[in-house]
């Protein structure tokens, strides 16, 4: 059975502020330290008012000093944004302060639109350097060799684990010839999972940090008590990626008593389309959805994604899955 881990956006819910989506994001990683989830990770999003994890190391930083176990780190660090000394400076102190915690999830989109790109005094054109970007900053976490010029300080000898995302074949390439582990981000962009994840076997080399090919996948999980909660709660969820749809953004909104009154035909199929690995229902209902999708994917660790408005409500939805681990270990695995 895969392991389970949590993405978490630190969504900003309606009638909230970043301080609070922060707060709970803290409060949501204490209990999964101690539901047993294997890591906590937040991504890099800048200038969408419902998503607070934009300066990510400082919140990874923030989230590792409210735990004691549980392995945090970004899932991801949108690697163009940033000199890779930069950022080997930031995850090497976070790797200091909290030794065998850190996880340096790397992506290759801007996280953002265009205008902001600009904003982040980045070239469109640094996403073409991704790979030597990795190169570059797995150099200069590893130890510095004698005579180095540039070093990072804190960072030089943390090997902090690098791992690859993507939601194409590019990413899941690069993962494998390199040999780190790789994610991909099926939450959102399910078209190319499968492919994906039989590229990055065929691919993959071993290599220093990994032996043999470790993958972890994405999936939208809204787990209530019954199914007809999980239903309502999952529209918060249909209204955001509705609104993706639209060009608009905005905080998380309220759940809904019927989508079908929210959205129009053609902005149902694209957001169902982009929702398509998504498991909402009663505890029976999310463990066959999450014993399927392991058995259809092969993964080594299931990325669970709950945006839910309620932070209480949240909270279940996450205990409910860390309690279907041990059905979920015997789920049969149909990819090698």
């Amino acid at each position: 059975m895969p392991a389970l881990s949590i993405l978490d956006l630190a969504p900003v819910p309606e009638g909230f502020g970043p301080g609070d989506a922060l707060r709970n994001s803290l409060d949501l990683a204490q209990h999964a330290e101690r539901w047993g989830y294997q890591r906590f990770w937040v991504a890099e999003h800048h200038n969408m008012i419902g998503i607070a994890s934009a300066a990510t190391s400082v919140v990874v930083g923030f989230l590792a000093g409210g735990t004691s176990r549980i392995r945090v780190g970004s899932g991801g660090i949108m690697l163009p944004n940033h000199s890779p000394l930069v950022i080997a400076e930031q995850f090497g102190t976070l790797a200091s302060l909290y030794p065998g915690r850190i996880d340096l999830g790397l992506g290759r989109a801007p996280g953002t639109d265009q205008r902001t790109l600009r904003a982040l005094r980045r070239d469109p054109a640094a996403s073409d350097s991704f790979p030597q970007d990795v190169l570059e900053l797995q150099a200069l976490l590893a130890p510095a060799q004698d005579g180095q010029a540039i070093q990072a300080v804190p960072g030089a000898g943390t090997e902090v684990p690098l791992w690859i995302l993507g939601s194409s074949l590019f990413g899941a390439q690069l993962a494998g010839m390199l040999g780190l582990p790789y994610t991909f981000a099926s939450h959102f962009a399910p078209e190319a999972l499968l492919p994906a994840l039989q590229a990055y076997r065929a691919r993959f080399e071993p290599s220093e940090q990994l032996a043999r090919p470790h993958a972890m996948a994405g999936i939208n999980v809204i787990a209530a008590d019954t199914d007809a909660e999980a239903v309502r709660l999952f529209t918060s969820v249909q209204q955001q990626f509705a609104n993706m749809v639209r060009g608009t953004r905005g905080k998380l909104q309220c759940p809904i008593a019927d989508i079908e009154s929210y959205w129009m035909p053609i902005e149902k199929q694209q957001a169902s389309r982009m929702l398509h690995y998504s498991v909402v229902g009663s505890p029976e209902t999310v463990r066959r959805g999450l014993q399927d999708f392991a058995a259809q994917t092969g993964v080594d660790e299931l990325m669970v994604v709950s945006a839910i408005h309620d932070h209480t409500a949240r909270l279940r939805s996450y205990e409910i899955v860390s309690q279907l681990a041990p059905a979920l270990q015997e789920a049969p695995r149909l990819v090698a």
